[in-house]
């Protein structure tokens, strides 16, 4: 029997599925892993998993660029990091919480409230803008079906506009395909995003590639 406070580790693996060689890939698929290396430092385990399908990694880096990159649109970087936060926390997805806590925490500078945002949001001291956006975001994907008028006027009566309704219903639903693809192929995020941005003196470009 080992001492209690030895621990095996934990992230072993990419996904439950076949994982391809780099040098097996498309050019454009090798120069974005490239990229990503360049600018994050590493390459999403996401990125890999998901090239055993190159056309389908194709569709969610072009998805997931135009979500969360793009400058068209009323939302902040940090709102759409917060949504997508809030989504894998109700869907407990690992992967999904550690990169995009991460992202938060990057973004706003605070890794309390990264921390606290991926336990409970409703413990945060949030603006009323927020405190709407993230309830929202909650019972679209734990009820979606019950969602209706008055919900979405809850949104407007802090100021979104129906273009600002739109993406964040387009995050929301984004980020519930996510989850269920990355439970399905049994990934794990990378080892790094737990220790990154963890001090708030740390100051890092915020023009992040993928999740």
């Amino acid at each position: 029997m080992g001492k209690e406070s030895e621990t095996l580790p934990q992230l072993q693996k990419i996904s439950k599925l076949p994982v391809p060689d780099t040098e097996s890939l498309d050019e454009d698929i090798k120069k974005y892993m490239q990229v990503c290396e360049e600018k994050l430092g590493l390459v999403p385990n996401v990125i890999r998993a998901k090239a055993l399908r190159q056309g389908s990694l194709r569709t969610f880096i072009s998805k997931y660029n135009q979500l969360m990159l793009s400058d068209d649109s009323g939302l902040s970087r940090l709102e759409r990091e917060m949504i997508a936060v809030v989504v894998s926390c109700h869907n407990h997805c690992v992967y999904c919480i550690t990169s995009h806590s991460q992202a938060v925490r990057e973004i706003s500078g605070d890794p309390v409230f990264g921390d606290i945002l991926m336990t409970n949001y409703r413990e945060l001291n949030l603006s009323d803008r927020h405190r709407m956006m993230l309830d929202f975001t909650w019972k679209m994907t734990a009820t979606p079906w019950n969602v209706g008028d008055s919900d979405r006027q809850s949104l407007y009566d802090v100021e979104f506009s129906h273009e600002d309704v739109y993406d964040i219903i387009d995050t929301i639903a984004y980020f519930n395909y996510t989850n269920r693809m990355t439970h399905g192929l049994g990934m794990l995020p990378n080892e790094e995003y737990f220790g990154m941005n963890r001090a708030q003196n740390i100051s890092s470009s915020s023009d992040k590639v993928v999740e």
